[in-house]
């Protein structure tokens, strides 16, 4: 099932929340019509990169053109309408920037899976619902109401002071009057009720004055308190709902409606000041005894240019964070020499101030921090604000070539030497600029959210971790020295976050039972509201019995998921998060070959499935295959594992002992999508391939001993598919193959001998089909056995090939020379070969049984 179709089927709450992110940036009719295309598309990596950014808008907009084909021909007048102007809208808005309309969209998709997700909570979680409370959004109305009043009285003062200039050159006009008449005419009635009327008048103006003055007063008092009660307070808010956005949580929306309240407060304040620049004008041209004008407006205006400057300081913000185009959903996490991106933005939206505004970019400026790296920013560091850099018009900058670069230490020392890894030093992006605006010169600077410096790749999941424990436990933006002390965070908030990072990275968040078995692992407690955890459990203190801590084991599971099972996890097939107990407890009453899928506890990014099924007795027995690792699953899809999957008990024909997907669902039913191929066939010898060849499978099978009396493990379970051990059938006797297997089994032995028993030898076996060639009067066919893991220091283990000539008798087995890897050690190498001849001589002696 498609997202989109997901979202759909949402319950009314979670609708409206869907609702509220989709508008004219990127309309909800685009995603109902083109969901499947949309979906498909990788949004994220463009949302980074230009040249796809713009690839993928021309091909948005040639999808939009067929849908408006198809609608045409359907005479569908008001969905013709929608989509002219939607197509319209889209390509001049973000025609000079299609990589905003990645963002958008990559934003969107997210949003969705994080509803998705929530969707599938119990109840919602801490962080969210601290994010998402009705105090919040009741907040976020009065501001607007308040800065709209504000606006409002600001223009009933500007009528006040054109009415009391209006009054005064009345005034003045008429007393000008009296001064130019003779000293006769001033004695007569008519000007003595002339100067009764200019008193009367000079009453008024003053009383004008005196009110127009009480009305700015009253309008600086209400934007003070504005602004320190509500309006930062709500900015505050934004930039925790940003830091929460960044480790996966919801999106950080209502920077547009801050910019509203910030920039009518800021036009609001100018124009007060420009009314009290009039009423000193006012005041020169005509004073008097007891003026309210000199003894107030000083003041007044000193506090309205305060209230600007601190509006323009707190207006300087980073929209979005430090991050590398190559990793996306790492935001914060820095690699030295690999450019990143990062975007500012000036809040309050004037004019007067588009290419004016010129922003420096610099790190680690004045600050102290846990390392002794030292670093510089290589690239453009300098650049002007403009309106042109976001569709909506805002005056923001980004930085796209941006370049950390170390700095060689004087001393010869690199790195922190001190008790912190170089994932736990924190850094600061800062940024400054300067505001010349009526007469003012504003100082701004802001700064990053804290950074990890990393030099390798390999540094990236732990650095990630650090970043994930700032922005979960801590308001404060700039404290660089976190990692001397690093609070706990409580287990609720902390697995409301793991489940973030599935639903941002993988596109499927966790549900309570999930979330109840990592809780388990970290805590041994099933109840995860309660109790707090440590960073050095969360990440530096391994799990019991591993050598692995859990945040390594969980982030090789994301990994895993992301290059290998994306679509299977999406569609929510993978229980994944299960223990071995409740594993057993959910399949014992179900139908034999039910199975589950579950990740390795044991393994590092390793997947698993087990099956039930029963004996000849009626006893419930359970089967665990060897986890398949990334290594593994890059030479064969899970799903065709899971559908050529077979095995061999008691000399049985191979079957699969896969048919329900737990609870009840058949497998082809749940993966028939996702199978990549039609079942495999080997070719018949007779089917040449290319230059006489027949071309080359992977055939799995796994091997269950009936006679064991010890349960099978993990490792006695291997893959092999039917339609290769067909072939082998056809090609070998019976008995010749059962004593390749006698052979399998001494050499396993050989090899468990040659090293410790720690390494781990697999028992199970895998023929791979590599060629059955007719050139001449000659014919073989090649089987070769992989080993794995039979050394410590061994990636791949080794290789031998034993080729059975058509001629041979029953039951001989010719060795065609020792075929090993050359990442096996040199010394291991050889001990294992010679081994592995002694055994050889012994059977072919009767030495051996």
């Amino acid at each position: 099932m498609s997202q989109w179709n997901q979202v759909q089927q949402l319950e009314i709450k979670f609708l409206e929340q869907v609702d509220q992110f989709y508008d004219d940036n990127f309309p909800m009719e685009i995603r109902h019509l083109l969901a499947q295309w949309i979906e498909t598309q990788d949004w994220e990596v463009a949302s980074n990169n230009e040249t796809m950014a713009t690839i993928l808008l021309q091909n948005l907009l040639i999808q939009l053109d067929e849908q408006l084909g198809r609608v045409s021909k359907e005479k569908n007048l008001l969905l013709i309408h929608n989509l002219k102007r939607i197509r319209k809208v889209l390509q001049g808005k973000f025609h000079g920037n299609p990589m905003h309309v990645a963002v958008v969209i990559s934003n969107c998709l997210r949003e969705e899976r994080r509803i998705l997700a929530a969707a599938n909570m119990p109840i919602q979680g801490p962080l969210e619902k601290s994010l998402q409370s009705s105090s919040v959004s009741e907040r976020q109305r009065n501001v607007e109401h308040k800065v709209a009043a504000i606006k409002n009285s600001v223009q009933m003062t500007e009528q006040d002071t054109k009415y009391l200039e209006d009054l005064q050159d009345e005034f003045d006009y008429r007393y000008k009057t009296i001064q130019t008449m003779d000293q006769g005419d001033k004695n007569s009635i008519l000007v003595n009720q002339e100067v009764l009327t200019l008193q009367e008048m000079l009453n008024n103006l003053d009383f004008k004055r005196k009110e127009a003055l009480s009305k700015m007063t009253q309008i600086v008092n209400e934007t003070d308190l504005l602004m320190n009660s509500m309006l930062l307070e709500e900015l505050q808010d934004w930039k925790k709902r940003q830091q929460i956005a960044c480790i996966g949580g919801p999106l950080h929306n209502g920077l547009d409606q801050l910019q509203n309240c910030f920039t009518l407060l800021a036009e609001s304040l100018f124009q007060l000041r420009q009314q009290l620049e009039k009423l000193q004008e006012q005041s020169t041209k005509m004073t008097y005894e007891g003026d309210p004008i000199p003894a107030q407006r000083v003041h007044l205006l000193e506090r309205a240019t305060f209230l600007i400057y601190n509006l323009f300081k707190n207006s300087f913000v980073v929209e979005r964070q430090p991050c590398m185009p190559t990793h996306p959903q790492r935001p914060m996490v820095l690699k030295t020499l690999i450019q990143f991106t990062v975007k500012l933005r000036l809040l309050i939206k004037l004019p007067e101030l588009n290419y004016q505004v010129k922003v420096k970019a610099s790190i680690d400026k004045n600050v102290s921090t846990l390392s002794n790296r030292r670093f510089v920013l290589c690239g453009t560091h300098i650049k002007a604000m403009s309106s042109e850099e976001s569709s909506n018009g805002s005056l923001s900058v980004e930085f796209r070539h941006l370049q950390p670069k170390e700095m060689k230490c004087s001393t010869g020392s690199k790195g922190n030497e001190g008790c912190h890894m170089v994932t736990e030093e924190l850094h600061s992006i800062t940024f400054e600029t300067q505001i010349c605006l009526y007469g003012l010169t504003i100082n701004l600077e802001t700064s990053s959210l804290p950074v990890v410096m990393i030099s390798n790749v390999s540094q990236l999941p732990n650095a990630w971790a650090s970043i994930i424990w700032y922005n979960v436990s801590t308001n404060d933006s700039q404290n660089l020295v976190f990692f001397n002390n690093p609070p706990s965070v409580t287990l609720g908030q902390l697995l409301e976050v793991m489940s973030w990072q599935f639903s941002s990275y993988v596109g499927r968040g966790l549900n309570s039972d999930q979330l109840n078995m990592l809780a388990e692992k970290l805590t041994v407690q099933s109840n995860y509201s309660d109790g707090h955890l440590t960073w050095a459990k969360f990440c530096k203190e391994h799990l019991p019995g591993k050598t692995f801590t859990f945040w390594t084991w969980l982030e090789a599971i994301l990994d895993l998921i992301k290059k290998h099972i994306l679509p299977l996890w999406i569609d929510g097939y993978i229980m994944g998060f299960v223990s071995k107990e409740k594993e057993r407890l959910l399949l014992k009453d179900k139908m034999p070959g039910t199975f589950l899928l579950r990740f390795s506890e044991s393994h590092l990014g390793g997947i698993t499935f087990t099956w039930v099924d029963q004996s000849e007795n009626g006893e419930v027995r359970f089967h665990s295959v060897e986890p398949y690792n990334k290594a593994r699953l890059s030479a064969l899809p899970f799903a065709d594992i899971l559908r050529d999957y077979k095995v061999i008990m008691a000399e049985n024909i191979p079957e699969n002992p896969l048919k329900f997907l737990y609870p009840d669902i058949p497998k082809d039913k749940a993966f028939g999508k996702h199978y990549s191929s039609q079942p495999c066939e080997v070719s018949r010898p007779t089917e040449r391939g290319d230059k006489g060849y027949v071309p080359s499978v992977f055939i799995p099978i796994s091997t269950i001993r009936s006679d064991s009396t010890e349960p099978q493990s993990p490792s006695d379970l291997l893959p092999m598919s039917p339609s290769a051990y067909a072939v082998l059938r056809e090609n070998l006797s019976p008995t010749t193959i059962e004593t390749a297997f006698q052979k399998l089994e001494i050499q396993e032995q050989a090899a468990a001998g040659a090293v410790s028993p720690s390494s781990g030898l697999r028992k199970g076996l895998i023929f791979f089909v590599s060629s059955y060639n007719r050139e001449g009067t000659g014919s073989s066919l090649r089987v070769t056995i992989p080993f794995r893991r039979v050394h410590p220091h061994a990636s791949h283990g080794y290789n031998l090939c034993d080729q059975i000539p058509e001629n041979s008798k029953e039951g001989s087995v010719h060795h065609c020379g020792g075929h090993m890897e050359e990442q096996l050690q040199g010394n291991a190498r050889t001990r294992l070969f010679a081994l592995w001849q002694s055994r050889v001589k012994k059977k072919k002696a009767g030495q051996t049984k």
